[in-house]
């Protein structure tokens, strides 16, 4: 038999559950009005983020632009410089006449080959490929500015160790990490220049931003050779200027992507799912159900790479995405290669071929990538596609010119037989003017799809 005191505690306990779920679902509600709303640098206490954009909408975006360049700027001096005659030098050689060249820069200092020379351009390539994916799919559960933030923090710690490298072995791995910070960027910059920019102008502000890359490779190359043999100095001041930069990643209040779910509203389920798992009432525990889930964190990761494998297959399965991407392979494979060998083959086309007509297709090429997927899988579309143009272009082909230039000794003939790789790149984005194609970047998700996001962005205690 039920005592009235036991029945008493039962209906509080019945009572206080109910008005917890109201709260929690008003809280929700109201988390949701909010969820499209821009936000922009914290540069004022609780103010009205959407009357500032009204009125500053230009200055705002244009800002975010100059920002975004500046960040691109730095990563591609970076390849320039290591790539500079006067900062990569040469190993200590003899003549005939036993007159000898003193060894000079990172190449001089460690005693590399040709080889072991590529491989030290290729293997912050490794950090690359490895982190775009992740920073891609967190990108859904934190904000991807904080990211950033992470990101360039560990670009320039990583590029300090680069500058106080004692051995061949832990400049290699510096460099990985340099990879791993420019994950974060890569993945996310993109689609924020797209959500941002004017209807009518956003290949021309992707050109812009894309435009860094040759400029900052061209300036890396006149910064590694004014630096010459204090290539210690030159990594120490790449670290200096991206710093106030990493620090901004942290200041800047949250932007938000098209296609994922507002921080606000990430925030909100946390919270919900930290506070409100239990209600104690007369002494007695009483579980409340308030989202569709409970799980713990071994079911989270599951879940994210259960989708991460269909968003995958969704992307292989877009046809214009795969040729376009396969095109940029081959194209990636000769430029990249160029971009670290040139200095070093010379000669007037070598100079310029990775500073005019070629960067001309990274715009349009990053654009399809963007605009051929739904907007929530923008920033994995630009992640397989930086991970593809590098493990499969040059990653590989720095090394293999290497080997061909120690085998052959003609750049030449060297160069001859890398250039001949653009014509299967013209073949297979010839393949894709026959392919139809439809501009998704626009496109609404469905209420089932919206909800899965949603879930997907709640990190469970």
């Amino acid at each position: 038999m039920v005592s009235p005191r036991e029945t008493l505690n039962t209906n509080q306990a019945t009572h206080l559950s109910g008005r917890a779920a109201h709260a929690v679902q008003k809280s929700l509600s109201t988390s949701s009005l909010n969820k499209n709303r821009f936000l922009a640098l914290d540069l004022s206490d609780e103010e009205d983020t959407t009357t500032v954009l009204d009125e500053e909408d230009t200055t705002v975006i244009v800002l975010l632009l100059v920002i975004f360049c500046i960040i691109n700027l730095l990563n591609y001096m970076d390849r320039g410089a290591i790539a500079s005659n006067g900062f990569n030098g040469n190993i200590r050689t003899c003549n005939d006449k036993g007159k000898c060249n003193p060894a000079t820069g990172i190449q001089g200092h460690f005693n590399l080959s040709n080889f072991e020379d590529g491989v030290l351009s290729s293997s912050f390539m490794v950090g690359l490929l490895i982190a775009s994916p992740i920073f891609a799919s967190l990108a859904k559960s934190f904000n991807p500015f904080r990211l950033i933030g992470v990101g360039l923090t560990v670009w320039t710690v990583a590029v300090l160790g680069c500058g106080s490298s004692f051995a061949f072995w832990f400049i290699v791995l510096c460099r990985m990490f340099v990879g791993v910070g420019e994950a974060s960027f890569i993945s996310l910059a993109a689609p924020f220049i797209d959500d941002n920019a004017p209807h009518k102008q956003k290949a021309v502000w992707l050109g812009v931003f894309y435009m860094c890359i040759p400029s900052g490779v061209a300036l890396g190359y006149v910064y590694g050779g004014y630096i010459c043999i204090f290539w210690r100095y030159a990594f120490w001041g790449e670290a200096v200027l991206m710093a106030p930069f990493a620090v901004l990643g942290f200041l800047m209040k949250p932007l938000q992507l098209k296609g994922f779910p507002s921080t606000d509203s990430i925030k909100m389920a946390s919270s919900v799912g930290k506070n409100n798992k239990h209600l104690q009432a007369g002494g007695n525990e009483i579980e409340v159900s308030i989202e569709t889930y409970k799980s713990s964190y071994k079911n989270v990761v599951s879940k994210s790479f259960t989708q991460f494998g269909k968003n995958m297959k969704v992307l292989c399965k877009e046809k214009f995405f795969v040729v376009n991407v396969l095109g940029y392979v081959s194209y990636n494979f000769v430029i990249g290669a160029y971009s670290y060998w040139g200095p070093k083959a010379g000669g007037f086309i070598l100079n310029r071929v990775t500073a005019t007509i070629p960067n001309a297709f990274k715009a349009p090429v990053n654009y399809v990538c963007l605009h051929c997927v739904e907007p929530s899988l923008r920033p994995l579309s630009m992640a397989i596609s930086t991970v593809a143009i590098h493990i499969f272009g040059d990653v590989p082909s720095s090394p293999l010119v290497g080997i061909v230039q120690d085998h052959i000794n003609s750049w030449r003939k060297t160069a001859l037989i890398l250039t001949s790789v653009l014509f299967l790149a013209a073949a297979i984005w010839f393949i894709g003017i026959f392919i139809n194609s439809v501009d998704r970047s626009n496109e609404e998700e469905s209420e089932s799809e919206k909800q899965r996001r949603r879930e997907e962005s709640i990190v469970t205690p």
